[in-house]
C-alpha cells in the first residue's frame, strides 16, 4: 500500500482515494466523445484515519462547496486530454489543499495603538472637522 506524503507528519494512504473517470467537456475533437479522460477524485475527509482532527476541521472550511454533506471531498480535473495527467492534476490539487489545511494559523497578538498614533488620529479628525466647518455658509448675526 503506497502513501502520499503531504507534510513531514501527515501522509494519506492511496486506497483512501477513489477515482472515477467520465467524458470530458473540454478540447479533444472526436476523441472527447469516445474517451473518459475527466477525473473525479473523492476523498472521505470525515472518516479518514490519516488526518489529525485540527487539520480535518481546517480542511472542511477550506474545501467549501467541494465538500459534500457526508464529508466527502470531490476534486474534478479535465484540464488535459490525457486521463493520467488529469489524475495526477487532481492528486496534486488535493495535496496542495491538504498542505494549506495542515498549516496552523498564527495567533493574533492584541496590541494597542501608541500614544503618538492616537494623537495623530485626533489631530487628523480636528483638521477634517475644521475643513468641513470652513465649507459651511457663514451665519449672519443679527445686531
Amino acid at each position: 500500500m503506497t502513501e502520499i506524503q503531504i507534510t513531514d507528519h501527515i501522509a494519506i494512504r492511496e486506497d483512501e482515494l477513489d477515482f472515477s473517470f467520465v467524458q470530458s467537456s473540454g478540447p479533444g475533437g472526436q476523441h472527447v466523445n469516445k474517451a473518459a479522460t475527466a477525473v473525479q477524485l473523492r476523498f472521505d475527509v470525515a472518516h479518514s484515519t490519516s488526518l489529525p482532527d485540527d487539520v480535518r476541521e481546517r480542511l472542511k472550511s477550506l474545501a467549501g462547496s467541494r465538500l459534500t454533506q457526508d464529508g466527502v471531498l470531490i476534486i474534478e480535473s479535465q484540464r488535459s486530454r490525457s486521463q493520467e495527467r488529469n489524475r495526477q492534476d487532481a492528486v496534486n490539487r488535493l495535496i496542495k489543499l491538504l498542505q494549506r489545511a495542515a498549516k496552523k494559523p498564527k495567533r493574533r497578538v492584541k496590541t494597542k495603538p501608541s500614544r503618538a498614533a492616537r494623537e495623530q488620529r485626533l489631530q487628523n479628525k480636528r483638521q477634517r472637522s475644521e475643513k468641513k466647518r470652513l465649507r459651511r455658509t457663514p451665519r449672519h448675526r443679527e445686531e
